[in-house]
C-alpha cells in the first residue's frame, strides 16, 4: 500500500531521520515505536506533505506507484482525509474549538463526495455511531470543549475514516486518556480496519500496547530503525537494547523494583534489578501507620451547578460525593479513576483552589475546611501540586531560575536572594539538571526536564505533602521512570507525603502504599495498592486493571 524508500529528514543541517525504509501492506498494522525526538510523527508528516517549508527531504514514499514527496499542495489535497488520513495525538488543539463537532466531519465530505447535505448529516451521524460515539445527534451539535477527551478522539476517528481512506496514521491517539477509553480506542481502530480493509500506520512509545494491535513492529531510535519484526517477534524476543528499555521501563505489575531502569540504564547494561520486598514494604507502613494522620478526609463533598439554557432546569452535578481517607506522613496515596471521577477536583479542594460545599478536611489534626487569607498563604506553602502540563504552567516570559525563586520570595523561604539563589542552583542539580539551565527559558527544554523544572519549583517550598496530578502522564515511558525514580529518591531525603493522582494504574501501583479509587465523584474502593490489584472487590476496579495493556 505505501513503500517509503531512504527517507531523510532534515532541518537547518540538523538531520532527525536518516535513510527509514519500510512498507505497509494491504489491510495491516505497522506499528512504528520510539521516545520524543526518535523521528516517528516527522516522518509520518512528511508522508502528507506536511512538514514546513525550512524541512529538506530526501528518498521516495510511493503510493499507487506515485512518489508523494513530488506532489504539489493541490494534488496532496486530493488525496488527505481522501485516500490517506490521518489521526493526530492532540484531539483538543486539532479540532476547531468554534465549530461544531458535526461540521467539522461534514466539512470532509463536503470536499471529497458529492452527497447532499441532509446524505452529508445522516452519513456524520451514522459514522458518530459507528465509533460508538454516546449520543451521536447531540454530538452532531457539540463543540469539542462540551465533550470529554475520549469522545474528542472518537470524532477524530470519524472525521479520518469519512471518506473510507486506505491508508490510516494514527499518531499517538491512545496518548493521555484513560486506560478503559485507551483500550476501547484500541479495540475500534482494529474492528474499523478489518471492516474497512484500511491499512494501518500506529505511532506511539508504549510497546505493550502496540504489540495488542499492530502484525509488524519498527523501533526507531535518534532518527534510525533499530529494530523490526513482528510484533510477537519484537515483544517477547527483543534483540536491541533500546528495544529492552521501552519494554522494562514501565513499572512490573508483578514486583517493584527499588529503582525503574532507564533507557540509559539498558543501553550502558547498569541496570539494578533490586527488589522492593514485600518485607521492607510491611515494615514501613507499620512505622508511618503508627502515627496519627497528616491528613484527614472526612465525608467531603464538591457540587457544581451545570450551565444549562434558559430553558432547561440546571442540574447539580456531584464532583466530589462523600468522600472519606486519610494519608500519613511518609505515604504515597494514589488517587485512580477514569477521567470526570472527581480525582482532579478532589485534589483542588484539599488544596482550596475549589470551595468545599460540605465535610471536614483536617491537616495536622486542624479543621482547614474554612480558612482566613493569611492561613491559606501558609497551608499553600505546605501543600503544594506537581502539575500535569508544565509548559502551561511555567511561565514562558521569565527564566527557571527566577520561576523556582518568585515562590520561595513570596513564602519567605530563607532569609537573602543569594542564599535562596545557591538554594534553587543546588535543587536544579538535585533533580537531575544543572546550574547553567538557572538562566534558561522554558521553551529551551523537553519535555521531561520541563517536569523536572515544575518538581523543583514545588520542593523549593519545603512542603509536607505535594500533589501530583497526572504528573508523568504525557512522557515516554523511559523519561517517565526517571521522573518516578527522582519523586521516590526526594520522598526519602525529604520525607515529603505524595497524592499521586494518574490514570497509568501500572505507574500508580508502583508509586502507591494505599489506593483510592474513585467512580463518579464516590470512593469505589480503598485498601493497600497491592491488595486491591491482586483482589479487586468491585466490577468497575477489575475492568480497569484489566485494561492495562500487557503486550502479547
Amino acid at each position: 500500500m505505501l513503500i517509503v524508500k531512504k527517507l531523510s529528514i532534515s532541518f537547518n543541517n540538523n538531520i532527525v531521520v536518516h535513510n527509514l525504509n519500510f512498507e505497509l501492506q494491504k489491510n495491516k498494522i505497522l506499528g512504528i515505536v520510539g521516545e520524543s525526538g526518535s523521528g516517528k510523527s516527522v516522518s509520518s508528516l512528511a508522508i502528507l506533505g506536511l512538514l514546513p517549508k525550512q524541512a529538506t527531504i530526501e528518498g521516495e514514499v510511493l503510493f499507487e506507484e506515485n512518489n508523494l514527496l513530488s506532489y504539489s499542495e493541490k494534488k496532496f489535497q486530493q488525496i488527505r482525509g481522501n485516500k490517506i488520513a490521518m489521526i493526530f495525538q492532540e484531539p483538543m488543539s486539532s479540532l476547531n474549538p468554534t465549530l461544531t463537532c458535526g461540521f467539522q466531519v461534514a466539512e470532509i465530505l463536503q470536499k471529497h463526495t458529492q452527497l447532499s447535505s441532509k446524505e452529508i448529516k445522516n452519513e456524520v451521524i451514522s459514522l458518530f455511531e459507528k465509533v460508538k460515539l454516546p449520543r451521536p445527534e447531540a454530538i452532531f451539535s457539540s463543540f469539542p470543549h462540551q465533550i470529554s477527551g475520549g469522545q474528542k478522539q472518537r470524532v477524530m476517528i470519524a472525521m479520518a475514516i469519512a471518506c473510507k481512506p486506505e491508508v490510516l496514521i494514527a499518531d499517538e491517539p491512545t496518548t493521555a486518556l484513560d486506560v478503559t477509553v485507551q483500550k476501547e480506542i484500541i479495540l475500534l481502530l482494529k474492528e474499523l480496519q478489518q471492516e474497512n480493509g484500511m491499512s494501518i500506520l500506529f505511532i506511539t512509545h508504549d510497546l505493550a500496547l502496540v504489540s495488542e494491535i499492530a502484525d509488524e513492529v519498527l523501533v526507531m531510535y535518534k532518527g534510525k530503525v533499530v529494530e523490526k519484526g513482528t510484533a510477537k517477534q519484537v515483544f517477547l524476543h527483543p534483540k536491541e537494547n533500546y528495544t529492552k528499555a521501552l519494554i522494562n521501563s514501565k513499572p512490573n505489575l508483578e514486583e517493584r523494583l527499588m529503582t525503574l531502569p532507564t533507557v540509559t540504564n539498558f543501553i550502558e547494561e547498569t541496570v539494578n534489578s533490586s527488589i522492593y520486598t514485600n518485607e521492607e514494604r510491611a515494615n514501613f507502613h507499620q512505622k508511618i501507620y503508627a502515627k496519627k494522620p497528616l491528613l484527614e478526609i472526612i465525608n467531603l463533598e464538591k457540587h457544581f451547578i451545570s450551565n444549562g439554557s434558559w430553558l432547561d432546569k440546571k442540574e447539580v452535578v456531584k464532583a466530589v460525593d462523600n468522600v472519606s481517607f486519610k494519608i500519613y506522613e511518609g505515604e504515597t496515596l494514589g488517587l485512580v479513576g477514569e477521567s470526570g471521577c472527581g480525582k482532579t477536583t478532589l485534589g483542588r479542594t484539599i488544596l482550596h483552589l475549589e470551595k468545599a460545599t460540605s465535610g471536614q478536611i483536617f491537616y495536622k489534626q486542624k479543621d482547614i475546611t474554612s480558612l482566613s487569607k493569611l492561613a491559606l498563604q501558609t497551608l499553600r506553602k505546605e501543600i503544594q501540586i506537581i502539575f500535569q502540563d508544565p509548559f502551561s504552567s511555567l511561565n514562558p516570559r521569565i527564566s527557571v531560575g527566577k520561576a523556582i525563586l518568585e515562590p520561595m520570595k513570596v513564602h519567605n523561604i530563607l532569609s537573602s536572594n543569594k542564599e535562596r539563589k545557591a538554594y534553587v542552583l543546588e535543587l536544579l542539580e538535585k533533580v537531575g539538571l544543572s546550574t547553567e539551565h538557572f538562566n534558561r527559558f522554558p521553551h529551551e527544554f523537553s519535555g521531561g526536564q520541563r517536569q523536572r523544572i515544575g518538581i523543583a519549583r514545588t520542593i523549593a517550598l519545603q512542603p509536607k505533602l505535594i500533589i501530583c496530578d497526572e504528573s508523568v502522564s504525557a512522557l515516554d515511558v523511559s523519561v517517565q521512570a526517571q521522573v518516578l525514580n527522582l519523586l521516590n529518591q526526594l520522598k526519602a531525603e525529604f520525607n515529603f507525603t505524595y497524592i499521586f493522582i494518574s490514570h497509568d494504574l501500572s505507574v500508580v501501583k508502583y508509586m502507591a502504599d494505599q489506593l483510592v479509587v474513585m467512580n463518579k465523584g464516590k470512593v469505589e474502593e480503598i485498601d493497600d495498592a497491592d491488595v486491591i490489584y491482586s483482589n479487586p472487590k468491585t466490577t468497575y476496579t477489575k475492568t480497569l486493571i484489566d485494561a492495562i495493556p500487557k503486550g502479547i
